[in-house]
């Protein structure tokens, strides 16, 4: 409904400031009138009538720029006190009326729908934040379990080597206890021991080093899980009222990845470097593993080869040492059959010097073997009719005292020969046993369940 402006009588009978005011009264109330349904209604004001235009006074004009100094020093007052607030703001009238805001009834709601949203928002960024966040310390979590696991496989190695250097050092001294001084001399197994020993020390030397690096990087994977579930953590300080279902990076929604960083925002920089730290951690942490699981790999190759050369090497050995052994076995127990074969004939040779030497009484000698008999009387009656009976006698009797001295010096190199060999037989005896009993603690002490079935197997 809009005010109509009232005509006022041409006629005037009562004084003169007795009508002005009335007719000031009557502008002002028109005035505010039209500025209400403007207010309210969002439309332009409407210019005053031409009457009440015609009956504007210097006067209203006085009232009205007071009125307008109380209005401007209330809306500075209120400015000051009042935060501002948003609302329909009137254009320009006719007559210069000011730009004046018009708040809803429901602003108060407003303000705080409108506060309220962006609480949620920056709640749910920050849950969004919070999620990468604890995602990631969740795939640290998982680098740091398997890089335990590997690091259990390292330690494994380790012991495995450092036991197979115990057997090199046991097989070493189960070598060392060989009897004679000939059986000591270095020969290809020592120096295949040697040679094991020197692999397994660098393998030993080597895993340490990848063990040293292996705990560094679980010490940098767990200061780079603190640290985004601290960066986490504070995240998490403004979301005690959002509710977990239906909130930003639920089940079935993919979670907004922050690109731009904002130290009073969602995403800060410090959750930047922290998500970036450990990006960079767990790709080394891979690349370790794969350089962990190659060296482990390649360790038990080296490993295996270097016990098998050893155990090929004490099986030729052994080997060599049962063939020496048979051979002196025939050789000594046909030196055996010599030494008796010659005691025989020296027996034989004896007895036949004996019995060319003649009895031991002259009683015991027969007729026909004396020299006074008839026969050798008669002979010798002519000059140089000499028999040579006593000097072949004589002779014979130093050729077989010479044979049985060479006879019997003959028995005494076959029995020392004999002895020897003997000896020999002896020690080639003990050392077979030795390097049998070395290689049979090698083979026990070999413990192919100390290293999982896969790697033995990459190793193969």
């Amino acid at each position: 409904m809009q005010v109509q402006s009232v005509p006022l009588g041409s006629v005037t009978i009562g004084p003169r400031s007795w009508s002005d005011g009335t007719v000031r009264s009557v502008r002002r109330a028109e005035r505010l009138v039209r500025q209400t349904q403007a207010g309210r209604s969002a439309a332009c004001s409407r210019p005053l009538s031409c009457s009440a235009a015609a009956g504007f006074s210097p006067e209203d004009a006085a009232e009205t720029g007071a009125d307008k100094i109380r209005a401007q020093s209330r809306d500075s007052k209120n400015k000051m006190s009042r935060p501002r607030t948003t609302g329909v703001t009137l254009p320009a009238g006719s007559q210069g009326t000011s730009l004046v805001p018009f708040p809803s009834s429901s602003l108060r709601e407003q303000c705080a729908g409108s506060s309220a949203a962006v609480a949620v928002h920056y709640m749910r960024s920050v849950r969004e934040v919070e999620i990468q966040l604890r995602k990631q310390a969740g795939r640290v979590k998982e680098e740091g379990v398997r890089l335990d696991r590997e690091r259990g496989h390292v330690e494994r190695m380790l012991l495995s080597i450092r036991t197979s250097l115990t057997v090199n050092r046991r097989s070493w001294e189960g070598r060392a206890r060989r009897p004679s001084t000939a059986e000591m001399e270095s020969d290809g197994a020592d120096y295949l021991l040697l040679c094991e020993k020197r692999e397994l020390a660098q393998l030993k030397q080597d895993l340490e080093g990848v063990l040293r690096d292996t705990l560094t990087q679980q010490q940098a994977l767990g200061v780079s899980s603190r640290q985004l579930l601290d960066c986490a953590a504070e995240r998490a300080h403004v979301l005690e009222l959002l509710p977990h279902s239906g909130s930003a990076g639920g089940h079935g929604t993919n979670a907004h990845t922050f690109t731009r960083t904002d130290p009073i925002g969602p995403f800060t920089p410090e959750c930047k470097q922290a998500l970036e730290s450990s990006s960079l951690a767990v790709k080394q942490s891979q690349l370790l593993r794969e350089n962990i699981r190659q060296m482990l790999t390649g360790a038990i190759s080296r490993q295996k080869a270097a016990h098998c050369s050893v155990n090929d090497g004490l099986v030729k050995k052994i080997a060599e040492t049962v063939c020496l052994q048979q051979n002196l076995t025939v050789t000594s127990a046909a030196t055996r059959q010599a030494m008796f074969r010659k005691q025989r004939e020296i027996n034989c040779i004896r007895h036949s010097h004996d019995r060319a030497q003649g009895p031991e009484y002259s009683g015991d000698i027969l007729s026909r073997e004396k020299l006074n008999r008839p026969v050798v009387q008669v002979y010798q009656r002519h000059p140089g009719t000499q028999l040579p009976e006593a000097a072949r006698l004589i002779q014979g009797s130093m050729l077989l005292r010479q044979h049985r001295q060479s006879s019997e010096g003959m028995l005494a190199r076959l029995q020392r020969t004999c002895l020897q060999l003997l000896d020999d037989l002896h020690d080639k005896t003990a050392a077979a046993q030795g390097d049998t009993a070395v290689i049979r603690m090698r083979r026990q002490q070999v413990n192919k369940r100390a290293m999982p079935t896969f790697l033995w197997q990459g190793a193969s």
